[in-house]
């Protein structure tokens, strides 16, 4: 029996069993979103990517194990390391992708990879009630990006690395998600971070490619200059390079392939 074929990649890191895993499948043709939940729930990633390709360019839908996102910057890179890798495309071709956050590309820079995708600044707003106390530090800015995701800057990198999160309670504060970041004492590195979003079914993503389209804007408008170096503080950990270009953020990372595998039931 010949079923669909898939592969599982971590992303924003060279080193397989770090960075944030993404399932890749390339489709012969769309299917209905019910089955790509099903899919996404069994894989049990924080995304799940499903490409098909058209026109020259490839569809791409990203899904957790409970729902559809608008956008996923770590499976966006393990679709276009899959593709290459795979010889879909030529190893010096751009890898456009159309998606429910307009058409975002890939090229390769070396070792490296460098997404272009929507700069998401963060509005600056009130902090939730009690959201000090949630995190066991004191909020210097709070702000919303158009995801829904809540940014909270702290003063002390090692708060940001040592919160251990109530889950529960994050999951009662408003919007889809909770980025907590905080000025490096790493010199590697301008800035680090965490992110949370247990209401789209991920407890706490290890390396979040949407939330850095907030923390590039966040940080260059703090430490006057737009390329950067983030690290995502999880258990895996991971490395983003950022450049604010505009209403664009260029986001460079890595990725290694760990799994190939076939799905028998399509």
């Amino acid at each position: 029996m010949t079923g669909q074929s898939f592969v599982q990649v971590d992303a924003f890191s060279d080193t397989p069993f770090s960075g944030n895993s993404a399932a890749v499948l390339l489709l012969p043709q769309a299917r209905d979103a019910r089955w790509m939940q099903l899919v996404a729930r069994e894989m049990n990633l924080a995304e799940t990517a499903f490409l098909v390709r058209c026109n020259g360019a490839f569809d791409l839908r990203w899904f957790t194990p409970t729902t559809e996102v608008d956008l996923c910057g770590h499976a966006t890179l393990a679709a276009a390391h899959a593709l290459w890798e795979a010889d879909e495309l030529d190893a010096d071709a751009a890898a456009h992708f159309d998606t429910r956050s307009g058409r975002l590309s890939a090229v390769r820079d070396g070792d490296w990879i460098q997404l272009d995708l929507p700069a998401l600044p963060a509005e600056p707003c009130e902090p939730p009630a009690g959201l000090a106390e949630l995190l066991g530090a004191p909020v210097r800015a709070t702000g919303r990006n158009a995801l829904g995701y809540l940014v909270a800057e702290l003063a002390d990198a090692d708060r940001v690395r040592s919160l251990v999160p109530d889950v529960a309670a994050i999951a009662t504060l408003p919007g889809t998600g909770l980025v907590v970041t905080a000025r490096s004492d790493d010199a590697q590195f301008d800035f680090i971070s965490r992110f949370f979003a247990p209401s789209l079914g991920v407890p706490e993503d290890p390396v979040t490619g949407s939330a850095h389209c907030s923390l590039g804007p966040w940080w260059a408008e703090r430490l006057g200059r737009t390329t950067l170096a983030g690290h995502q503080a999880s258990a895996r950990g991971g490395e983003v390079r950022i450049r604010v270009n505009g209403t664009r953020v260029v986001l460079g990372g890595q990725a290694v392939t760990v799994m190939r595998g076939e799905l028998l039931t399509t």
